[in-house]
């Protein structure tokens, strides 16, 4: 088994006003320390998607160890990146992470990894959340996602069975908003 993790990285921040992969966290930025985070899960390749903010991305975000892939088309939503991404995967699942959801527990991830399904998901105290794992025969359909909730509409489209792991605590702050941030940062605190 060979797991790829793609971290979407892509997003214009519209909604936050600025590049929220740089946000200062943990001494770093928002993006860094969610990168440190997957290389922590010890995955088979790491992959990241880059569009909004990518050159200035790549000045200030460590990118070692990672494949970078642009998505031009970023401003039509994740699954523009997703897109982009899937005809350099080469391995048999995807992990599916959020760049500017840094408190992922990589236990998580890994035991996601493992779903025998070809879909699996955590699912968390107030729902489901990333990370999401896809196996290869998943693949044709993540090539054709459009829009942010794409792969949202996959998991519940019926298509394919949907494996759901019990995860401890709540779905992982993800930012959006200032009032993200801020939660992001209160729940870093505690």
């Amino acid at each position: 088994m060979t797991v790829t993790g793609l971290v979407l990285a892509a997003g214009g921040s519209r909604r936050l006003g600025e590049a929220k992969q740089l946000l200062p966290f943990r001494g770093r930025t928002l993006l860094d320390a969610t990168l440190d985070m997957a290389r922590s899960c010890h995955l088979d390749d790491l992959v990241v998607t880059l569009g909004g903010s990518a050159a200035e991305i790549r000045d200030k975000v460590d990118l070692t160890g990672v494949r970078v892939i642009e998505n031009p088309a970023f401003a039509d939503g994740c699954g523009s990146s997703i897109r982009s991404a899937i005809p350099h995967i080469d391995t048999d699942r995807l992990i599916l992470l959020l760049g500017d959801q840094p408190l992922v527990s990589p236990f998580d991830v890994r035991r996601v990894a493992l779903v025998d399904a070809p879909i699996g998901v955590c699912r968390y105290a107030d729902g489901l959340g990333h990370p999401l794992v896809f196996r290869r025969p998943v693949y044709d359909d993540l090539s054709t996602l459009h829009g942010d909730k794409a792969v949202w509409r996959l998991l519940h489209s019926g298509k394919h069975p949907v494996s759901e792991i019990a995860t401890a605590g709540t779905v992982p702050v993800d930012v959006d908003t200032p009032d993200d941030y801020e939660r992001l940062l209160a729940n870093e605190e505690s």
